[in-house]
């Protein structure tokens, strides 16, 4: 999830856990707990494309990680405040439970987590965009209201754990939805006669109503979309997969890693005589029938017995088409 979702909650856990004790500080740590994890993302100041995207919701949004960081955050903690009625067990317990619910959460969300670490699943419900202000705003709301009471109110408490309560709710309900949209794109191949081996499916971004599908079939992958308000059918775009393209850079690891982190969810395109591999998990740049261009890209050039991977990068203009199709599209065809 984003920044702010991850600061809101992280301050709720923290407040849950030891706000009678010692008050807003149990927000601000549980806040800063809920940030660390994210902090992988340098990691592609210092290392290559391919190994910082391996890295990102990797070790440090693992339960390993949560153990062993939450008894050393809590010392230096309990340390700096001495004063406090909170032990190193108490502060070590906040600790572990703000980068604990970290990773839970973004396990909700398309890019998964690898919470199981060193296992190398990903465990990703893909139920929630990173972005929904649907699940952070009520949530936050609740949090100011309850930083606004004195540490032993009885409202503060409570509307602490009304933010945690609303928060959930939301993504038990993106879950439900998740279940009945499947079903809504499993018995539409049915009915248009389309074989496959396979579905994904997402929300898209922003939002819980609009939900996307990537159906994987023997030379193509499809693409769909459904809105909880449609009244037509759904149509699939078809999308080669063009994966001969690939086989002489096959060979190299980069290649091979990349292929690997998409899940098999990939195409590859070729501009100007240079090959992108496309990721499909995050969709596409727009909504339109004829868009090319993949949320997620790579550009692959072979140098000197090696390939080097760059991301597409994205411009804002991308953004605003997307979010202006998005607002058209979620309420209905």
């Amino acid at each position: 999830m984003d920044s702010l979702t991850q600061i809101v909650l992280g301050a709720a856990v923290g407040e849950a856990v030891l706000g009678k004790k010692v008050g807003n500080k149990a927000m601000l740590y549980g806040a800063i707990a809920g940030t660390i994890p994210d902090l992988d993302i340098f990691a592609s100041y210092f290392t290559d494309t391919v190994t910082a995207i391996e890295m990102h919701r990797g070790f440090s949004h693992s339960i390993v990680f949560s153990i062993l960081m939450a008894p050393i955050l809590g010392w230096i903690v309990h340390k700096m405040h001495k004063r406090e009625e909170a032990t190193f067990r108490d502060w070590s317990w906040l600790f572990f439970w703000g980068l604990f619910t970290h990773p839970i959460l973004d396990a909700f969300t398309t890019w998964g987590t690898q919470l199981f670490w060193p296992s190398e699943v990903r465990l990703a419900f893909r139920n929630i965009f990173v972005i929904d202000p649907l699940y952070t705003l009520p949530f936050l709301v609740f949090l100011v209201l309850a930083m606004r009471q004195k540490k032993t109110a009885p409202k503060r408490s409570k509307y602490n754990t009304w933010g945690l309560y609303a928060s959930t709710s939301y993504l038990i309900i993106t879950l439900i939805l998740k279940g009945v949209t499947y079903k809504k794109f499993k018995d539409n191949l049915h009915l248009q006669g389309i074989s496959y081996s396979n579905i994904s499916t997402r929300t898209a971004p922003f939002n819980t109503l609009l939900w996307s599908a990537n159906v994987d079939t023997k030379d193509a992958y499809l693409i769909g979309t459904y809105s909880l308000f449609d009244s037509k059918p759904i149509s699939f775009v078809k999308y080669p997969k063009n994966h001969e393209v690939l086989d002489g850079l096959r060979k190299y690891d980069k290649v091979k890693r990349l292929i690997k982190i998409t899940e098999g969810w990939y195409t590859v395109t070729q501009k100007n005589n240079e090959l992108y591999l496309n990721d499909l998990r995050f969709g596409l740049m727009s909504l339109d029938p004829n868009e090319k261009q993949f949320a997620f890209s790579y550009r692959l050039i072979e140098k000197s017995q090696d390939v080097v991977v760059e991301e597409t990068p994205k411009v804002s203009g991308d953004v605003k088409r997307l979010f202006k199709a998005l607002w058209q599209r979620m309420w209905g065809n």
